[in-house]
């Protein structure tokens, strides 16, 4: 392996192998060299050296080196210029191609050179056979060898490119075209094993991008821009899927479309879904899928009413009419009825997938599947308005074989609108998707209808009919064709038919046990006799023998299944839960590796573009350097070449020189010979300058002459010019003369004409204008009317927003004086009840008083010693000296509580006269004995509040506290 100290120096090497014939070392050397780790930075060197690489790629045919030097190239400018890729791989292509179309303009016989099954394959064991055993090689296989080798390499260049290009999201149109260019290719030559290779490559490439989501540069499906060119992709993958006639390879391309459609979840444009509907049509119809057929149809047909706006009404006519019979092609019957059940599964994952691709929802009851939906397909078709839109010719048939019951002359009036729908058809204007559409491809199917039909209602009118008169009720086929219809109806048990040949007769038998109609009828017998007898004889209902032994077998049973949903509803939820928690840490982790990943994919981002800096300010400043030292040498060689040629000795002899010697030794020799060469110019022009003015002086006198000589033949030109132009005058104006006198004669028609004009014109005008004015006045007169009818009504409604106002002002006074009363009742209210209130605290005032003077008395009555000891009651007050028995005033025992009613009426029973309180009794409030049930009393009495009860008695503190009777009596010391 060669190493170079600069990648230069590499294109250099290879362009001399080259130029001696060795492309391969040359070849060998390019690849050690973009393979190397050490030349990782990009530079524009780089990019030549790619060039250089896939032009010997090309030239030698070897497209493994190619593939390895791209790989190692998109590594190296991804990240920083990855157009340079881009020119590169277009350069590539471009000579493949061009190389591929030069072999093929040399070769003799295209069709003989391309016909190879497999370009990938080696050479098959009859052609080493046939090399060996035939002397001389044939025109077919120099052709063959000729050719066939660059279409091999220009295939293998197709599937590098796309290989290299699959997950990059910066190249993703140089994807797509390629892939067109690739499509193209396979059309061209017509490639159809290729085609199928290259379908299933970039099928492979979608899978493996939503397989492995966290790639690098993985282009991102969500963009409008990338949706829109993997679209474009299939549907020119689907186009040519068409050309090419490989119906499987569409189906498949078509599912394509549907899943990439489904994947972003997003319609694509409607000129593509005319697109893809067109070509569901040809799949449908090819694979005789008439019930899809019809429906991909009817999308197409609303897509085109609904989008198309340069539609004429003719090329609409021809879809209706072609939706219809699309429609009226589906069998009436079911074709899945007695198959096996592998066969049954096969048809049902069939059926489920092209019901996707038109999203048309499936019946769930497989043995109805087609009668009901070819049924609701017709509705449809009835609903949507397509049965309008269509021809009248197709209108008829439908009525006819749908709604009609013409038993033995369906067939002859279906003929003839057959016949004529079999011409209607041609090229479409406007439809773009649908350029040719022909109407004959329905007869078939149509004819096979009509059939069925007219056995169908025959087999309801008749018993018997001869083999002779049914083929002449049916002049479509011969009855060997007609044979195999009702073979195969019966079969799907559509009709109930026999053929005996030795009578020569048709029987239609409804009468077996096993038909649809007799079947029915004893089924609704048995139901309805089973009725009558539950009826008559009502079912007893007998007491089971279990429920005898066991009476609680039931409930227990209701528990246990009530606790077993119980416990399975929790288990339910329980999982739920532990699910959803498990998608809960999923989903965490993802976006904790989504944003480690980001994070990481930052810093390295950061890493790259800072060693980026590094290296090319490294690579400036070298390169600063050596165009600095370069410079030098060259100015060093100039100086000592011209130092030669003068026959001087050279400026600077021996090795140790610098560069800044060497530069300043060039600038001031630079400087020396700019002052001589200064020098040598200033006296050249000053030779020059005598050499002008001689000249000059020389020429004057010539050029002076010239000038005379040129006026006088000017004056000449200009006077023959002016006689030819006056000349010219009198002709024109002689023939004006004569013009005018020819067209005098005419004047006075002229004017007559133009006074029945005028006339004629001033009779419109006055017309006219007098309409005008009447319409005018009219319109006047409305406008009045209208005024004045607008005028009464915003009287009208003045005056009634007047009266409104006024009894709303009426009502809202009213309303006040009501206010106004009721306050004042209530003020009156309140003064009637403060009244009460005062008369009743007054009340409780004198009550109080009372109660006072009576304790004083009673107080005064016990302060006797020799007869009470002690206690505050049997005191007798100093003052009066009066003293109270013990009978008539007991004193009660300290601390018991004593009724209010017995202390009323032991004091009523006292009859003692109130006495006068003393001067002390209402002062000294500590000296009085406190009634301990005061404030009972106090807060009982009355209705008063304690804040109205308050300012009376001394404050409510003296009446709510209550002492201790051990506390001695004034006087008792």
């Amino acid at each position: 392996m060669a190493t170079f100290a600069k990648p230069e120096n590499a294109l250099k090497r290879a362009e001399e192998l080259v130029n001696v014939g060795q492309k391969q070392d040359a070849l060998q050397a390019l690849h050690d060299l973009i393979t190397s780790k050490r030349y990782r930075a990009w530079q524009k060197t780089l990019e030549k050296i790619m060039f250089k690489y896939v032009e010997l790629c090309v030239d030698m045919r070897r497209g493994r080196f190619a593939k390895d030097g791209l790989i190692q190239y998109r590594i190296v400018c991804q990240q920083v210029n990855v157009n340079s890729l881009e020119e590169v791989i277009k350069h590539f292509m471009h000579l493949s191609t061009e190389r591929a179309e030069m072999a093929r303009n040399q070769a003799q016989a295209l069709e003989e050179a391309l016909d190879v099954e497999d370009l990938e394959a080696d050479k098959r064991p009859e052609d080493l056979m046939l090399s060996y055993v035939s002397g001389e090689k044939g025109k077919d296989r120099s052709d063959r060898e000729l050719v066939t080798p660059w279409f091999k390499f220009l295939w293998e260049t197709y599937r590098t490119v796309l290989e290299i290009l699959r997950n990059n999201s910066k190249l993703e149109s140089l994807y797509a075209m390629t892939a067109h260019r690739a499509f193209q290719f396979c059309k061209q030559y017509k490639r159809t094993t290729e085609f199928r290779r290259l379908c299933e490559i970039i099928r492979n490439h979608l899978a493996n991008l939503n397989k492995y989501r966290d790639q690098r540069d993985r282009p991102d499906l969500s963009a409008p821009e990338s949706l829109q060119l993997y679209l474009d992709t299939r549907f020119e993958q689907l186009k040519i899927a068409t050309e090419l006639e490989l119906w499987q390879e569409a189906f498949r391309s078509v599912e394509d479309i549907h899943g990439l459609m489904c994947m972003v979840k997003k319609t694509p444009k409607p000129s593509l879904m005319v697109v893809y509907y067109a070509k569901l049509t040809e799949i449908f119809w090819i694979s005789g899928s008439h019930l899809y057929h019809a429906y991909a149809w009817l999308k197409l047909f609303s897509l085109q009413k609904s989008f198309n706006k340069n539609l004429s009404q003719k090329d609409l006519q021809m879809i209706a009419s072609s939706v219809v019979l699309a429609a009226l092609s589906v069998a009436p019957y079911d074709h899945t009825r007695g198959v096996s059940h592998l066969e049954l599964e096969n048809e049902k994952e069939r059926n489920l997938r092209m019901a996707n691709l038109i999203n048309f929802n499936i019946e769930p009851k497989l043995e109805n599947r087609e009668v009901l939906s070819r049924s609701a397909l017709l509705s449809e078709l009835l609903s949507k308005g397509v049965m309008s839109c269509a021809n009248p010719e197709v209108k008829d048939l439908y009525h006819l074989l749908e709604h009609g019951f013409f038993p033995l002359d369906l067939a002859a009036k279906a003929q003839p609108l057959l016949a004529k729908i079999s011409k209607l058809g041609g090229k479409l204007a406007s439809a773009s998707s649908v350029p040719e559409l022909q109407l004959s491809q329905y007869i078939p199917a149509l004819e096979k209808l009509a059939t069925l039909r007219l056995l169908q209602q025959v087999s309801q009118v008749y018993h018997t009919m001869t083999i002779k008169s049914l083929s002449m009720m049916i002049p479509f086929f011969d009855f060997s064709v007609v044979e195999k219809i009702s073979v195969d109806a019966v079969k799907h048990n559509f009709i109930t038919m026999k053929v005996n040949y030795m009578k020569g007769a048709v029987l239609f038998e409804n009468l077996d046990l096993e038909a649809v109609g007799l079947k029915e009828h004893l089924t609704l017998l048995a139901e309805s006799l089973n009725k009558a007898r539950i009826m008559i004889y009502p079912p007893v209902m007998k007491a089971s023998k279990v429920a005898e032994i066991l009476p609680g077998l039931a409930d227990v049973v209701d528990k246990e299944h009530k606790k077993l949903l119980a416990r399975k509803t929790i288990i339910e939820k329980r999982k739920e839960e532990q699910e959803r928690q498990l998608l809960e840490m999923e989903r965490e982790e993802e976006s904790k590796r989504l944003k480690m990943q980001k994070i990481t994919e930052e810093a390295e981002q950061r890493r790259l573009a800072s060693e980026y800096e590094q290296r090319k300010n490294q690579r400036r400043l070298r390169e600063i350097e050596e165009r600095e030292l370069e410079e030098a040498q060259a100015l060093l060689q100039e100086a000592e070449k011209h130092s030669k040629k003068k026959g001087k000795k050279p400026i600077i002899e021996g090795e140790k020189v610098t560069k800044q010697t060497l530069m300043e030794l060039a600038l001031s020799e630079q400087l020396r010979e700019r002052q001589e060469m200064e020098k040598k110019l200033q006296k050249l022009a000053k030779q020059m300058d005598y050499l002008e003015r001689a000249k000059r002086e020389e020429a004057a006198p010539l050029i002076e002459a010239a000038y005379q000589e040129h006026l006088v033949e000017e004056k000449i030109l200009h006077e023959r010019e002016q006689q030819l132009e006056v000349e010219l005058s009198r002709q024109r104006h002689d023939g004006d003369v004569r013009e005018k006198n020819r067209l005098a004669r005419m004047s006075d028609n002229k004017r007559i004409f133009q006074e029945r004009v005028m006339s004629c014109r001033q009779a419109e005008y006055d017309r006219l204008r007098k309409e005008r004015e009447e319409r005018i006045g009219q319109i006047l007169q409305a406008r009045r009317q209208e005024r004045e009818a607008k005028r009464k009504m915003l009287f009208f409604l003045r005056s009634e927003e007047e009266r409104l106002n006024k009894q709303r002002e009426e009502e809202e006074a009213r309303k006040r004086e009501e206010a106004e009363m009721r306050r004042k009742e209530e003020a009156e209210h309140r003064a009637k009840m403060d009244e009460i209130a005062e008369k009743q605290r007054q009340r409780e005032r004198e009550l109080d008083e009372k109660e006072r003077i009576r304790r004083e008395q009673l107080r005064g009555r016990s302060t006797e010693p020799t007869i009470m000891p002690s206690g505050p009651l049997g005191a007798a007050h100093p003052d009066l000296g009066i003293i109270a028995p013990a009978a008539a005033a007991p004193s009660p025992a300290p601390g018991k509580y004593v009724p209010r009613f017995k202390r009323q009426s032991e004091g009523a029973a006292a009859q003692a006269p109130t006495p006068e309180p003393d001067r002390w009794g209402s002062g000294r409030h500590d000296d009085r004995p406190s009634d301990r049930w005061r404030s009972d009393d106090s807060r009982s009495f009355g209705s008063g509040s304690r804040d109205e009860r308050r300012p009376f008695g001394g404050g409510g503190s003296s009446r709510s506290t209550w002492s201790s009777s051990r506390i001695p009596p004034r006087g008792a010391s």
